[in-house]
């Protein structure tokens, strides 16, 4: 996706953060790290708390000066009727986190979340696995799984906590093309034995399972990151399994909204995963 916005004179490229509540936020530190870092000294990166009955008005008074959006909840479906065009990625989930504003004024979306995962596992040497666990069924356990779409190889075992839960993420791997069987929650402690776990629940929600980690575990990505680590990922490197955090999805999510955005590629990895730790660190 291209057409990212450059600067003429004194006028100044934008791009921003919606999402209510957006005050956590820590993708200002990120593509500010970025900007700086690429010599974009007339970039800027702000957040606005938008709700989806908010977003419309928003999105239409965009002007000239705006590069790009990035998007999280609850926003993610709601812009989709706002846009002219959506990437394959986005569509495959219903789900846009990153919009580009054209040089010809139109609104492109996609979704950096499903190749942020790939990029973050691929970081850690994991290029393909042969099956996969995914606890929780929620907005990112699509993303995981059209994620693991690309990587898995076998079967993904999504444990959940209602039929409702279950129906859904069938019928995504119906429409992702991976094979997807469900379990209910209370068995959750044994999908911690696949080569590749990935934890989409909200904070707390695992904290049960940490008598459940087995003695030399593969795998985990959790998708927290704050506060971190959870009580999971904790246990899981104790006993000497390899952990992936939500930190590193932000910021591999980051590094392609940065490259869309500003035209520019690669994005500093490294510098913007400094200044997410640093960040945090502060919190």
């Amino acid at each position: 996706m291209n057409g990212a916005r450059r600067t003429d004179g004194d006028r100044r490229c934008r791009a921003a953060v919606l999402g209510s509540p957006i005050d956590h936020s820590l993708s200002p530190v990120l593509h500010r790290a970025a900007y700086e870092e690429l010599g974009l000294d007339d970039w800027s990166y702000d957040r606005f708390d938008v709700d989806e009955a908010a977003l419309p008005e928003f999105v239409g008074t965009l002007g000239p000066e705006w590069a790009g959006l990035s998007l999280t909840m609850p926003l993610k479906r709601a812009v989709i009727p706002l846009l002219d065009t959506i990437s394959d990625t986005a569509a495959s989930v219903e789900a846009v986190n990153t919009v580009v504003l054209t040089e010809d004024g139109r609104r492109a979306g996609d979704n950096t979340d499903i190749p942020g995962i790939v990029a973050a596992l691929r970081e850690r040497g994991i290029e393909q696995v042969e099956s996969a666990a995914i606890l929780g069924a929620g907005a990112t356990a699509s993303s995981a799984l059209a994620a693991l779409a690309r990587i898995c190889t076998g079967e993904v075992v999504a444990y959940v906590r209602s039929a409702a839960r279950a129906a859904e993420m069938r019928q995504w791997g119906e429409r992702l093309g991976i094979g997807v069987r469900t379990a209910d929650w209370a068995d959750a402690g044994q999908g911690l034995l696949a080569p590749l776990v990935i934890a989409t629940t909200p904070a707390g929600a695992t904290d049960a399972l940490g008598p459940s980690v087995p003695e030399r575990p593969a795998t985990l990505f959790d998708v927290l990151y704050d506060p971190w680590p959870t009580e999971l990922a904790a246990r899981w490197s104790a006993y000497g399994g390899a952990v992936v955090s939500g930190l590193d999805l932000l910021v591999h999510q980051a590094v392609l909204q940065v490259e869309q955005m500003t035209g520019l590629a690669p994005a500093p990895v490294h510098t913007m995963r400094t200044a997410g730790e640093k960040s945090l660190a502060a919190r």
